[in-house]
């Protein structure tokens, strides 16, 4: 069925705009299909393009249609987006025209996983997805809500969707970043069954809003017959969502992790917000207890100067200090930085080296009490010396096999 009549714009096409295009489709009730294909690459691909779009609008069964598609090195994943996005502002079809799914993005996520960085990309900017993995970051954010303008959202969902099948994020967690609820529960119907890992949720304020995520994900699932398991970030952005972080990070068992956003945070206080971060000392160290006390990480909010990499540094041994757990990113040189600082100095190393090698020669030896030198050592400290020694190992920073190497 037909919705409009007058032609739709699509995408994006300028000056700076890289690996995009615009489409631009107008129905017609009879000529054929008339299509207008405009690239610097058009000697190479331009036969490809133009089968790829014929071959779009025959699927979605189109017979009569006029389609402009200006290229900016568009790959195909981005064109098949742009015009299914195109296709239904014009007509109701519940059909798909899906890449084909790469196999590194069929792997699942774990629970306990290293998120030392997660890397925030615009939902609707193709050119800063397409090789945002190289950079080694634990975990890449499609963003569709804040990066992404108010009129861009629809569109923006169908390339993020796109993206998750056909783009090689080298490893890392991929990651959404729905809009704040309850439009975020439309998103989800675009993500879920396309493998994404782990949904960032803004501006959480309550358990509720994560149970009726989680329930909206079982209905989807049960929809498409998957069983991959996906995990929640809430983000805290306001007075309120500090209030109540433990209350949303025991809502449900696929919490796996709290971020706390500072700029909306201490705009919500009705404060500045500092490198030193003094306004939000308490709201930080509410999160990371609250966290721990429910068993998942605090991740520390992203920071916005990204020219100063010192000030950077102090920023992430302070949050390491707080007990966060990673930090976000909004841009790849930040990625180094941030995992160089969370990651455990040569002195931490040793001493938990010492630690586990005395807890291990007790053992061995059938003693009940534990010493190295003139401390007692008991069970947690043994647990946080194994967390620095896996750690220290997943970081490349201590051969598997050190004990059989001492």
């Amino acid at each position: 069925m037909t919705k409009l009549n007058t032609p739709v714009t699509i995408g994006n096409f300028d000056q700076k705009v890289r690996s995009d295009c615009q489409v631009t489709l107008e129905l017609k009730d009879k000529g054929g299909i008339q299509l207008s294909v405009k690239s610097k690459v058009y000697a190479l691909f331009g036969k490809s393009i133009e089968k790829l779009c014929k071959d779009e609008l025959a699927f979605f069964e189109i017979e009569h249609a006029i389609l402009t598609l200006e290229d900016k090195g568009a790959l195909p994943f981005v064109i098949m987006a742009r015009i299914e996005s195109a296709v239904k502002q014009l007509m109701d079809t519940e059909k798909e025209f899906l890449p084909e799914i790469i196999q590194e993005n069929t792997n699942e996520t774990l629970k306990k996983q290293f998120r030392f960085s997660r890397l925030y990309l615009p939902g609707n900017t193709p050119s800063m997805m397409i090789n945002a993995g190289i950079h080694n970051p634990n975990g890449i954010i499609l963003d569709l809500e804040d990066a992404v303008a108010p009129a861009k959202k629809e569109e923006a969902r169908y390339l993020v969707r796109n993206a998750l099948r056909a783009v090689n994020f080298y490893g890392a967690e991929r990651m959404v970043r729905i809009n704040q609820h309850p439009n975020g529960l439309d998103d989800l119907d675009f993500i879920v069954p396309h493998h994404v890992n782990l949904i960032l949720v803004p501006k959480c304020e309550s358990a509720e809003q994560i149970k009726q995520i989680d329930e909206h994900i079982k209905q989807i699932n049960a929809q498409s017959g998957k069983k991959q398991a996906i995990y929640y970030m809430p983000i805290i952005e306001s007075a309120l969502g500090v209030e109540k972080a433990f209350e949303i990070a025991t809502a449900s068992s696929n919490v796996v992790a709290i971020a706390i956003g500072l700029e909306d945070f201490t705009a919500d206080l009705g404060v500045q917000r500092t490198n030193e971060a003094k306004e939000s000392l308490y709201a930080r160290s509410r999160l990371v207890n609250a966290c721990k006390a429910a068993g998942i990480q605090p991740i520390d909010s992203v920071f916005s100067d990204v020219s100063d990499m010192q000030a950077l540094a102090s920023n992430v041994k302070i949050s390491k200090s707080l007990g966060f757990e990673g930090m976000g990113c909004i841009h790849p040189r930040q990625i180094a930085v941030i995992h160089e600082n969370f990651a455990p100095e040569e002195k931490e190393i040793e001493k938990a080296k010492k630690i586990i090698m005395a807890f291990e020669d007790a053992k061995s030896k059938g003693l009940g009490v534990v010493s190295l030198g003139t401390k007692m050592i008991d069970p947690p400290v043994v647990k946080r010396a194994e967390t620095t020694i896996d750690l220290a190992i997943n970081l490349g920073l201590l051969d598997k096999n050190w004990m059989h190497n001492n």
